[in-house]
């Protein structure tokens, strides 16, 4: 009899535990904690649909916690909008905020645009703030050069609002800082001189605001403020030494050609005057076998010999005489 009394209680305890077990696997895959809140808080959800969100493994608070959020703000949401966005991959918790924030703002923002501009990669939150409260970029220091060739820097601060129509393929901040630094430049340098642009720096916000650069991105701009204006370097002095000096080097680079040239043609003379001067050597040394040749065949005789050794001899005679003179620096006289 004692035996069977410790039995019955070893087979109650296994009962007990095993019940205890499978109520802390109930509660667990069954969040009925979740389900008492948003009951109380006034959500209709149906346990079974949290079951069912476990079975396609979606986290019940992820949709619920929300949810209550939103409708205790005065939102109109369902619980298959929060989880389809959430098995799409937005960030419910974001956009439920957005909504909110919106709605208190009184900004047309529907839960669909939200979920859209969430996908999108966009944060719904920052822009819902940002269409509440503009906020302001800063333009880096843009160099510009002014028609008299003075160099002008300026920086710009961009105050800006989130438009949520073109949240959704509209560009971003980089696009507004691009645009308005090329509208800076534009505007100074189409001014006449640095000097118009220092004394009215204002006028370079007006043009550029006139300009409607905020087309086509997610922000409206609402206002550009010079924040700071600076003279730079003389560029058009600068510009017109770097073309003197390179005027300078074409000029030497010629010239240095044309030295090259007329060396190359001196050498060329001198080397046609050597050519010259070894013809006549030449013939010079043909002279005298002619000389011979001419007495055998008796076409000269031997005065005229005489004689013509006497003109040569002459003649050298007063080329030495030439010479002598000419390095004196006296002009030679020839005597007939």
């Amino acid at each position: 009899m004692p035996q069977f009394d410790d039995t019955l209680v070893v087979m109650i305890v296994v009962i007990a535990i095993a019940a205890i077990l499978l109520l802390v696997l109930f509660l667990n895959f069954v969040p009925v904690g979740l389900w008492i809140s948003a009951v109380s808080a006034g959500v209709k959800v149906k346990i079974f649909s949290l079951v069912g969100m476990r079975l396609r493994r979606v986290k019940p608070a992820r949709v619920i916690n929300p949810l209550i959020k939103g409708i205790k703000a005065g939102l109109v949401l369902s619980q298959n909008q929060l989880e389809s966005h959430l098995l799409s991959g937005g960030r419910v918790d974001n956009v439920v905020d957005a909504l909110i924030a919106a709605h208190r703002a009184n900004i047309d923002l529907s839960f669909e645009r939200a979920a859209a501009i969430d996908l999108a990669g966009r944060d719904v939150f920052e822009a819902v703030r940002m269409s509440v409260m503009p906020k302001i970029i800063q333009t880096p220091m843009i160099s510009a050069m002014a028609a008299n060739g003075i160099e002008i820097k300026a920086m710009a601060k961009v105050t800006v609002r989130a438009n949520i129509e073109r949240l959704v393929g509209g560009a971003g901040e980089d696009t507004i800082l691009a645009r308005v630094g090329e509208g800076i430049v534009t505007t100074i340098g189409s001014a006449e001189s640095h000097s118009a642009v220092l004394e009215n720096p204002d006028t370079i916000s007006q043009r550029v605001l006139n300009k409607g650069l905020d087309a086509g991105t997610a922000y409206e701009i609402l206002s550009i403020d010079i924040a700071d204006i600076d003279v730079g370097r003389n560029i058009g002095s600068q510009l017109q030494i770097d073309q003197a000096e390179a005027d300078k080097r074409i000029a030497q680079a010629k010239a240095e050609e044309r030295r090259a040239t007329a060396i190359a043609r001196e050498q060329e003379m001198k080397a046609q005057v050597e050519e010259m001067r070894a013809k006549v050597v030449e013939a010079e040394a043909q002279v005298p076998q002619a000389i011979a040749d001419a007495l055998r065949a008796g076409n000269i005789g031997v005065m005229d010999h005489l004689n013509m050794q006497n003109k040569m001899a002459d003649t050298k005679m007063r080329e030495g005489i030439s010479d002598i003179k000419i390095n004196l620096g006296t002009p030679p006289i020839i005597e007939e």
